[in-house]
C-alpha cells in the first residue's frame, strides 16, 4: 500500500502497474500529446491505487506550462477582494487551473517582490490588482511580460501601460450616486474616502491629482463626484472633502468635522466599506439619524448594508463577474489571441433601499 512505502511511487512504477510503456504514463499524467481512452483509465487508475503524484515542477520544466495562475490583490480580507478571486478561481478551475494568491496591502515594494514571487513559481499568468501609479512605476510588470508571463489587470488601470485592465466605470457609478442624491434634494454633500494627504487641497485640480497619486479608482470616484456637482451647477467645496489616512478611524474624524461645518452636509457619498462604517460611526456618536438627519449612499454592497436600519442605498460591484472576465482575458492572452487588450469595462448596480431622503429642514 502507498501508506507503507517510505519513498513515493514513480513514474516507471505507475506505468508497470498499468501494463503501459513509461512514456504512455508520462503523457496521460502530463497533460499533452494523445492516449487512448482505455489506457488513459489504466494510467489513472493505477496511479491513485499506488498513490503517484505527478511531479509539477518537473512537468513544468519539460512542457513551459504549470497550469498555475498567480493572483495578486490589495487586501485578501477585504471582502470585494475576496469576491474577485473567488471568480478567478471558479473560472480558473474551469480550465484546470490551479491559483497562488499574495496580498500587498497596497504596497508597491511587497507588489514587486509577489511579481518576483510568482516569476519564481513560473506562473502562466498574472492577474493584478496594482497600486502603480504610472508606467514609470510598473517596471515589474514589464518583467514578468518579458519572462514570458502575461498579465491582466483588475480593478484597476495603470496610465501609460499598455496592458489589458478588468474594471468597473467608477466614474459614472459615482456620478449616479451624486445624481440620486442631488434628485432629493441634497446641495450639501460629502465625499468621503478623500486623498491621504495632511493638508486639505484648496483647489478642485490639485485634490484631483491628489486622488489619482493614491489609486487610480479614487481618482475616478472623485471626477463623478464633481461631474454631478458641475451637472447641479454647485460649486466645489473643498471642506466636503475628507483628505489623510485611509482608515476607518479617520473616515469618522474626518465626516464628525464635516457635520461640525456652520453649513454642514445633509448628505454623504461613501466609496470604500471603511468610509462607509466611519461615517455610520461618526453619525451614531453625533446621535443623527440616518437619513432623516444625514442621507448616506456607500460602494460595494454587503448583506449587512441590508440588515442596517435602515438598509443602506449601495452601488454593488460585480465582484464575480470582474474576477472571471479577468481569467478569461488572461486566458486568452497564454492562449495568444490579440483582443487580450484594452479596457473592458462591466457595469455596477444601483440598489436602493432607505438610507436617502430629502433634506431636513433647517
Amino acid at each position: 500500500m502507498a501508506s507503507e512505502r517510505s519513498v513515493p511511487p514513480t513514474l516507471s512504477e505507475v506505468a508497470e502497474a498499468a501494463g503501459v510503456s513509461r512514456s504512455a504514463a508520462a503523457r496521460t499524467l502530463g497533460g499533452y500529446g494523445y492516449v487512448s481512452p482505455e489506457v488513459r483509465e489504466r494510467v489513472l487508475e493505477a496511479a491513485e491505487r499506488i498513490g503517484y503524484r505527478a511531479n509539477a515542477l518537473a512537468r513544468s520544466m519539460s512542457t513551459g506550462v504549470t497550469q498555475t495562475l498567480g493572483v495578486i490583490v490589495a487586501d485578501i480580507a477585504n471582502p470585494f477582494f475576496g469576491g474577485v478571486v473567488r471568480g478567478i478561481s471558479d473560472a480558473s478551475r474551469a480550465r484546470g487551473f490551479d491559483t497562488i494568491v499574495l496580498s500587498t496591502h497596497e504596497d508597491l515594494d511587497e507588489e514587486i517582490a509577489a511579481v518576483n514571487v510568482l516569476i519564481d513559481k513560473r506562473v502562466d499568468g498574472i492577474v493584478l490588482a496594482s497600486a502603480a501609479l504610472s508606467s514609470a512605476s510598473a517596471g515589474h510588470i514589464e518583467q514578468a511580460r518579458a519572462h514570458g508571463v502575461p498579465v491582466v489587470l483588475v480593478d484597476r488601470a495603470v496610465p501609460g501601460l499598455d496592458l489589458a485592465s478588468v474594471v468597473i466605470d467608477n466614474r459614472a457609478a459615482a456620478r449616479e450616486a451624486v445624481e440620486r442624491l442631488l434628485e432629493a434634494g441634497h446641495r450639501r454633500i460629502g465625499f468621503v474616502w478623500g486623498p491621504p494627504v495632511a493638508e486639505r487641497p484648496r483647489r478642485r485640480r490639485e485634490l484631483i491629482d491628489e486622488a489619482a497619486r493614491n489609486l487610480w479608482t479614487d481618482g475616478e470616484r472623485l471626477q463623478g463626484y464633481l461631474d454631478a456637482l458641475d451637472d447641479a451647477g454647485i460649486a466645489f467645496d473643498a471642506d466636503l472633502v475628507t483628505v489623510g489616512p485611509k482608515v476607518e478611524q479617520h473616515a469618522q474624524e474626518e465626516v464628525e468635522r464635516m457635520l461640525s461645518l456652520d453649513e454642514p452636509p445633509t448628505a454623504l457619498f461613501c466609496t470604500e466599506n471603511d468610509a462607509v462604517t466611519g461615517a455610520l460611526r461618526a453619525l451614531r456618536s453625533l446621535r443623527l439619524r440616518i437619513g432623516a438627519d444625514v442621507s448616506l449612499i456607500g460602494f460595494d454592497d454587503s448583506s449587512w448594508a441590508a440588515v442596517m436600519e435602515p438598509p443602506l442605498t449601495m452601488i454593488e460591484q460585480p465582484t464575480l463577474a470582474l474576477g472571471s472576465k479577468a481569467a478569461d482575458v488572461l486566458f486568452a492572452a497564454i492562449d495568444g489571441e490579440q483582443s487580450a487588450t484594452g479596457l473592458h469595462t462591466l457595469q455596477t448596480r444601483f440598489i436602493e433601499r432607505a438610507s436617502v431622503l430629502a433634506p431636513p429642514e433647517r
